[in-house]
């Protein structure tokens, strides 16, 4: 349950949908009606991963988001280009904390020019929007 006209506020830009854990939870619900969740999935595992500290524990996790989003026939494999993907698997041996870079920033910007506006025009996002509203008319007039 969001605060009143948090909801609203996701309109602004995808940077404020994915800041907000409900926001990101609807998006995400979105995505996977759509069957791109593994867009936002990556988003989020490179964020975490910018933030990692130990450099065994960097192997260990750039490894995981290769196998899980990069290689070929990976679950949740992302759409990225050819020139991209080669050359995270030609670093992927020595990783470094910006070896995705590249990559996410063409799923961000997939995320913010095709899926986040079709979002903004759902249903799902429409109805949010009401139940927003309504709550905030209640707490006007808690005499209806």
């Amino acid at each position: 349950r969001s605060n009143a006209g948090e909801t609203m506020t996701w309109y602004e830009s995808v940077d404020t949908l994915l800041a907000n854990k409900d926001g990101l939870a609807a998006f995400r619900t979105f995505l996977k009606s759509e069957f791109s969740e593994e867009n936002v999935d990556f988003w989020l595992a490179c964020e975490d991963f910018k933030k990692t500290k130990s450099s065994t524990k960097i192997a260990s996790k750039a490894q995981k988001i290769y196998s899980d989003f990069i290689q070929a026939d990976a679950p949740k494999e992302i759409n990225i280009d050819f020139h991209t993907k080669t050359h995270i698997s030609q670093n992927i041996s020595e990783p470094t904390l910006g070896c995705f870079d590249d990559a996410q920033r063409l799923i961000y910007s997939l995320m913010a020019k095709d899926s986040f506006p079709r979002f903004l025009r759902s249903e799902a996002y429409k109805e949010l929007v009401k139940k927003q509203q309504n709550r905030n008319e209640k707490r006007w007039l808690p005499f209806l």
